[in-house]
This record gives structure tokens, C-alpha cells and sequence, in this order.
């Protein structure tokens, strides 16, 4: 089994937030697997890419036994998510069903994978990515749902692993700058600027801005904290409830 110093799997780590996060954890020195449907524009020499589909259970659980036979995993960034927007009129199950898939049972099942190596560390940190819209967004019913969904599973998990010296947390992002979000909320429309006017900070986010959390929450002296979400947001969330 090869053993880099650190090593951490990080799913949907090719574009966006995700890729943001992979750079940064490789800037610090661990070894990041990347489990995306394409490749990175880039793949660093301390990465390793697989093109996994984590919305194929086959597949991913296939993907995670080759891992773990090559890897000591003792870090999991639950990156990969997918949004189909739509009121409640507008969603279907087929929706529905698709993103729970995506951003919850992908999320379980890495665990499921991990969870031994971390155990016979006595060691684990995940992290999960979740996002503001958990504590509601109109037209994002199944998404909302799916990411409040995974802050229960992240202080669930957090309790049952605390004795295994595994910390698990959350990471909810508000607007941040990824080419997906600018290019549904282009500079200068009125669109943009509500959500501009909605930040306290009085503008978006950076990648760059998530993945230091990240980078914080998997660190081995973030110990004694777990089962907490912390929204990277500009004060968006700030008088909501929590």
C-alpha cells in the first residue's frame, strides 16, 4: 500500500470550489485523489485522478476499493454535489432522487470505505461541503433539502466516530466565485447585484476563501472540533437560524 504523509481523497476536485480545495491541500504538502467525471485542466504531480461518477454506486465503490488498496486515506473532502433547480411544483422525484444520490449517499459512502483505515489510526478528519442555501433558497428544493441533509449527517457522524478520534464538520458556502455561478450571475445584472446587496461583506466569495477552511477543519490540531458548520458566507447567514 503506498502511504504519502498525507493523504486526502476530495470528490468533484476538477472544477470550482472543489479544484480550489485540491490546489490548497497540495500546497500543503498531502496527496490529494481526485474523484471527478473529468479531468483536471491540470493534474498535479501530487495528485492522482480517477474519472469515478459518484451517482453510480458500482462505480464509486469499485473506485474506493482501488484507492484504499493503494492508499492510506486518513481525509475526506465530500466535495461532488449537482443542483437541479425547481419550486416544489416543478420538482420530481427523478430530481429529487438525483441530487440526494449526488450529495448525500455519495457522501455515506465514502465514509463507509475510509472509515477502516481511519479507525486503525485512531485518526480521521472529513469534511463536508454543504452550503448556505440548507437553511432555505427559493427554487432549490431538492438541493436545500440534500444539503440540510448532510449537516444531520455530519453531527450524526460526528457523534458515533468522536471515540475513533475522527472529527467530521461542515463547510456551507454562500455565493462564491466559480465560473458556474458567474456564469448564471453575470457582473452588472440586477440579479447579481440582490445578491451583492444581500452580502454584509458587499461582495462574492473566492474559492480560494472556502478551501482555507477546509484546509483548517482537515489540519491534525483541529482536534476538538467537530460536528460543527461553518458558512463561509460574507455574514449572510448572520441572525438566521442556525
Amino acid at each position: 500500500m503506498m502511504s504519502p504523509k498525507e493523504c486526502v481523497l476530495v470528490t468533484g476536485a476538477s472544477r470550482g470550489i472543489g479544484r480550489a480545495i485540491s490546489e490548497r491541500l497540495i500546497a500543503d504538502g498531502m496527496h490529494v485523489i481526485n474523484f471527478d467525471k473529468t479531468a483536471p485542466a491540470e493534474i498535479s504531480s501530487n495528485e492522482s485522478f480517477y474519472e469515478v461518477d459518484v451517482s453510480d454506486e458500482q462505480v464509486l465503490r469499485a473506485a474506493l476499493a482501488n484507492v484504499t488498496s493503494q492508499f492510506s486515506i486518513t481525509r475526506l473532502v465530500n466535495n461532488a454535489g449537482i443542483v437541479r433547480p425547481g419550486t416544489i411544483e416543478k420538482t420530481t422525484i427523478a430530481d429529487f432522487q438525483a441530487v440526494m444520490t449526488v450529495n448525500v449517499a455519495a457522501a455515506i459512502i465514502c465514509v463507509q470505505a475510509l472509515l477502516p483505515t481511519m479507525k486503525a489510526a485512531h485518526f480521521g478528519r472529513i469534511v463536508n461541503i454543504a452550503s448556505r442555501a440548507a437553511l432555505g433558497k427559493e427554487e432549490r428544493i431538492a438541493y436545500a433539502t440534500s444539503k440540510a441533509g448532510l449537516l444531520g449527517l455530519t453531527r450524526t457522524l460526528a457523534l458515533e466516530l468522536a471515540a475513533n478520534g475522527i472529527t467530521v464538520n461542515a463547510i456551507g458556502p454562500g455565493p462564491i466565485a466559480t465560473e458556474l455561478f458567474q456564469s448564471a450571475n453575470p457582473p452588472g445584472a440586477p440579479a447579481t447585484q440582490r445578491i451583492l446587496d444581500s452580502v454584509p461583506l458587499g461582495r462574492i466569495g473566492q474559492p480560494e476563501e472556502v478551501a482555507h477552511m477546509v484546509a483548517s477543519l482537515l489540519d491534525q490540531r483541529a482536534g476538538f472540533t467537530t460536528g460543527q458548520v461553518v458558512y463561509v458566507c460574507g455574514g449572510m447567514t448572520v441572525g438566521l437560524s442556525q
